[in-house]
């Protein structure tokens, strides 16, 4: 890796640090937390301030900039279908009262695909707190989004597929049967695969070509799965006020 990729590199890896749980991070906190020399830190520190995707409060803090939102503004205004995606998705936070989700599988190659959250709402959630309420990176191949993002484009198991607990799938020739029926099926459901007492459903967003764009889901403890097929049902409705907005006519339905 040449030192300007190595840069980069470092760079990404400072921004991601800052998150939902983590506003604001000094230069010691961060040098402990990537195990880097104060200097090296430091230095990329400066070089995301001087861009405006860092600023420096206080005592020596920094928090994300506003050229990040810029730039933020700047994706979602190239995405059509992310505005009427993501009312689609409070619509079922607030008729479900479950955290709902839009997730995206990034990466084009097969075995490097990333699950990444790129909205979730909360409105009107009761019970108790689920895996991943606040995780933008999830894992592919023990949630319902991931495992349908991958079946539908006929993605292996990713490599490595980690055991989060005793239900997560890391065998590829079960994930192979497993993906035929998450096709045939149309969504995707897990049940304690990636926290014990969590689950959750998934359904596709077409785009007007067919193209798979997202997917919309929900986290729910595993207990409420017994509600599976009601949720479904919400979920697919949804989706599909997204997607004859976005001008998708689905194929009729074999006889």
């Amino acid at each position: 890796m040449s030192r300007t990729q190595s840069t980069v590199v470092h760079a990404v890896r400072l921004l991601e640090l800052f998150d939902a749980d983590h506003t604001e991070w000094t230069l010691g906190e961060l040098a402990r937390h990537l195990g880097q020399p104060t200097s090296t830190v430091h230095e990329g520190l400066s070089t995301l301030t001087a861009t405006g995707l860092l600023t420096r409060v206080g005592r020596g803090r920094y928090r994300l900039g506003w050229r990040r939102l810029k730039l933020s503004s700047a994706l979602y205004g190239s995405l059509p279908w992310y505005a009427p995606a993501h009312a689609a998705m409070e619509r079922v936070a607030r008729g479900t009262h479950l955290l709902a989700f839009l997730c995206v599988l990034d990466g084009q190659d097969a075995g490097s695909g990333r699950l990444l959250c790129v909205a979730r709402s909360v409105q009107g959630r009761d019970g108790p707190p689920v895996a991943g309420e606040l995780d933008f990176e999830l894992p592919a191949h023990a949630t319902a989004s991931g495992k349908l993002l991958l079946a539908l484009a006929e993605r292996p198991l990713p490599s490595p597929a980690p055991a989060y607990t005793a239900a997560t799938l890391t065998d590829p020739a079960a994930w192979e049967a497993e993906a035929a029926a998450i096709r045939g099926a149309g969504h995707a459901a897990t049940a304690d695969e990636w926290a014990v007492g969590t689950g959750g459903l998934a359904v596709p967003l077409h785009g007007a070509g067919g193209e798979v764009l997202a997917a919309l889901g929900v986290s729910l403890p595993t207990s409420r799965l017994r509600e599976r097929e009601t949720l479904l049902r919400t979920l697919h409705a949804a989706a599909a006020e997204v997607e004859w907005a976005l001008g998708y006519r689905p194929p009729p339905a074999s006889r």
